[in-house]
């Protein structure tokens, strides 16, 4: 059996097999640093605009300068593992950038999904370039409220209290 979690050049490749079977890769990417039911359904409702789902996972060091001191909670490797454990996710490929921008250059996704907390004006600008570059349709899913990381992290710390 082949693993899910590959590096860059690998998800090139296996982009490159499944839009010369005529098939749609849908790509996302994020922290994922404690999995919950939201990150769940919005992978889950990712996965269905398409024929396969690859997972960008931002890396350690990228996930402390986006989310601030103590982050990760879980490291990449860790992550990148329970990810690849769902069923809707096909591939998960982990960068070590801040931003997903060689991630998208690698995968060249005809769908990416993006969680309702954002908009397509509030992507990235790099990341947009880099998705109108490829092609790239943009989705948004709508963002399951009361589930968030911070809010979990936020609720264990009131709890020690």
């Amino acid at each position: 059996m082949q693993t899910k979690i590959i590096d860059l050049q690998e998800l090139a490749q296996r982009a490159r097999e499944l839009r010369g079977a005529g098939k749609k890769l849908v790509v996302t990417n994020g922290c994922f640093d404690l999995l919950h039911l939201g990150h769940v359904r919005y992978l889950q409702a990712a996965r269905k605009l398409g024929d396969a789902l690859a997972v960008g996972l931002n890396g350690d060091r990228s996930v402390s300068k986006l989310k601030g001191n103590g982050r990760p909670i879980n490291n990449e490797s860790d992550r990148a593992e329970i990810l690849a454990a769902l069923s809707c996710v096909d591939f998960v490929s982990v960068f070590p950038e801040m931003r997903a921008t060689r991630f998208i250059r690698a995968a060249q996704p005809a769908i990416y999904a993006k969680g309702g907390d954002y908009t397509s004006e509030s992507l990235n600008p790099e990341e947009r370039a880099a998705l109108q570059e490829v092609g790239a349709e943009i989705r948004i899913i709508p963002f399951e409220k009361g589930y968030s990381t911070s809010f979990l992290l936020e609720q264990l710390r009131n709890a020690r209290q």
